[in-house]
């Protein structure tokens, strides 16, 4: 059965800002869990480890969990500094404590364009290597996502990552939509060279170099990317990170110009991908 393979779970800030919106919605949809990212008009990463508390309180009384947490951690130039990006990290892991999950979503820096991503390659990886080595004595494990202009843009260079740290608190969140959007081969050729590492899925698609699409309407080969991994000998999580409006926060992510003039998102748009995520899902037998 896929619903023993996959967990189902998503970025309810996608649906609205406010958390009572996005609880409501996800449990109409019959989601029990979710990704925590933008929180009443905060980011997770902002949040005061007392307000942590009180939202897994209310997390609880809707009988919701934290799949994983959907924090910012990587997404800062490499230049930056990274003292400072560590007291994040360590408050992300407390808040990460306090809602119950070992899963924090990170990224892998940006580098300055002119010099191309080889010059910043050591710099990078010591980063990598210093947060993976404080995420095991913290017993969390920090899930790299794939995304446009940073270190780990490519599956090559996601692979290097996971191969130079070679830590067991670094893994995959692989997103077949990201891969699409930057022009790069989700299926076979990224999700190959990376199956070994995958942990966790983000679920969004897009039409190669352009577009965010709706699920299965893209070129990053969902249902092949499912279907491959519903033969492992595990579960996953699956999330829904639809990214088909624009919603609060949206311009801390990303300052893409393709994302600059889409509606606004909503429980319809989320609604939208969920469908066509279940529609993917019934194609694959189990």
């Amino acid at each position: 059965m896929l619903d023993k393979k996959f967990v189902l779970t998503g970025f309810a800030d996608e649906i609205d800002s406010d958390t009572t919106v996005q609880f409501t919605e996800f449990h109409n949809l019959n989601i029990s869990y979710y990704e925590p990212r933008g929180i009443d008009g905060k980011n997770i990463s902002a949040l005061p480890l007392a307000e942590a508390c009180t939202l897994k309180a209310k997390m609880d009384s809707f009988g919701i969990r934290a799949s994983s947490i959907g924090s910012p951690i990587g997404k800062i130039s490499v230049t930056d500094n990274f003292e400072e990006h560590m007291e994040k990290l360590r408050h992300v892991i407390e808040v990460a404590h306090a809602l119950e999950t070992k899963y924090i979503r990170i990224f892998s820096f940006y580098y300055p364009e002119e010099d191309g991503p080889e010059k910043w390659r050591g710099a990078i990886l010591d980063r990598m290597n210093a947060m993976a080595e404080l995420a095991e004595k913290n017993d969390v494990m920090l899930l790299h996502e794939n995304e446009h202009k940073i270190y780990g843009e490519t599956a090559e260079r996601c692979l290097d990552i996971f191969e130079q740290v070679n830590s067991p608190a670094l893994r995959a969140v692989f997103d077949a939509g990201n891969f699409a959007f930057c022009g790069l081969e989700a299926y076979p050729h990224a999700f190959n060279l990376l199956h070994k590492h995958i942990e966790y899925l983000h679920i969004k698609d897009a039409e190669m170099a352009g577009k965010i699409v709706p699920p299965g309407y893209g070129a990053a080969c969902i249902k092949e990317v499912l279907a491959a991994l519903a033969k492992d000998n595990r579960s996953y999580f699956v999330s829904l990170e639809p990214h088909l409006g624009f919603f609060d926060g949206l311009a801390d992510l990303t300052s893409n110009p393709k994302f600059a003039d889409i509606p606004k998102s909503g429980k319809d748009t989320f609604k939208l991908a969920y469908d066509c995520l279940m529609e993917i899902m019934n194609g694959i037998k189990a």
